[in-house]
């Protein structure tokens, strides 16, 4: 089995999990219970309904930003610029905090429901090129941004839903510093902000179908949130 191919999920150090574990407990002894997944279209994954299924949707896509800033780091581009792999090895760290805070959250919120380890599909990108690299961590944070964007109204818990924009601000400034990489003066393009000056949001099912070729399980997301 190539690297590539490999469980997304992998445990972040335990000394970086103790440190946010403190604040995850705080944010979840606030979060109320919610329902699990009912129904799914045969030979898919269903990502649940209510909250939890925001949960498990955004689970899913913090677990393809960390497998791919993992191999990133792993593996990294022989043209990277000084510092880039160190922008890298923190914007890793962080999708990996943000994944199991919400494979905790989920645990939380009703047990059996969390969505499995997924397995990444990165034959598309080409790690020991930073284009590649670059081009392929536009494509993810641009894709965070507008997921997190359109999932804040589906969600009920108004605890979940301050994570959910402190995350979604943190990913914000990932898609500024990778689009200031690839081309200078493109932190802000005008390809992301809608004509009232604000960040593009985007259904679950419309993320999900543009990250789908990145996974290789397939999944459903027409009942999250609801």
């Amino acid at each position: 089995m190539s690297d590539n191919l490999q469980p997304l999920y992998t445990p972040i150090k335990r000394r970086s999990f103790f440190t946010y574990a403190g604040a995850t407990a705080l944010v979840l002894a606030g979060c109320s219970k919610d329902s699990d997944p009912t129904t799914s279209t045969p030979g898919t994954i269903s990502l649940g309904a209510g909250d939890v299924g925001v949960l498990n949707y955004a689970y899913a896509l913090e677990q393809l930003e960390a497998a791919f800033y993992a191999q990133v780091v792993k593996t990294p581009a022989a043209d990277f610029l000084a510092g880039e792999l160190a922008y890298f090895t923190q914007i890793a760290a962080h999708e990996a905090i943000h994944r199991d805070f919400l494979k905790a959250a989920i645990t939380k919120e009703k047990v059996g429901s969390l969505l499995q380890d997924l397995t990444p599909i990165f034959t598309t990108i080409n790690f020991s090129s930073r284009n590649s690299v670059l081009t392929a961590a536009k494509l993810f944070e641009d894709l965070g941004v507008a997921a997190y964007n359109g999932a804040g109204i589906l969600l009920k818990s108004q605890a979940y839903l301050t994570v959910a924009g402190q995350i979604a601000s943190v990913e914000a400034r990932h898609a500024a510093l990778v689009r200031d990489l690839l081309t200078p003066g493109s932190f802000a393009a005008d390809d992301q902000i809608d004509a009232n000056g604000l960040d593009k949001q985007m259904t679950p099912t419309d993320v999900i179908a543009a990250a789908q070729s990145f996974i290789t399980q397939q999944l459903d997301a027409s009942l999250v949130g609801k």
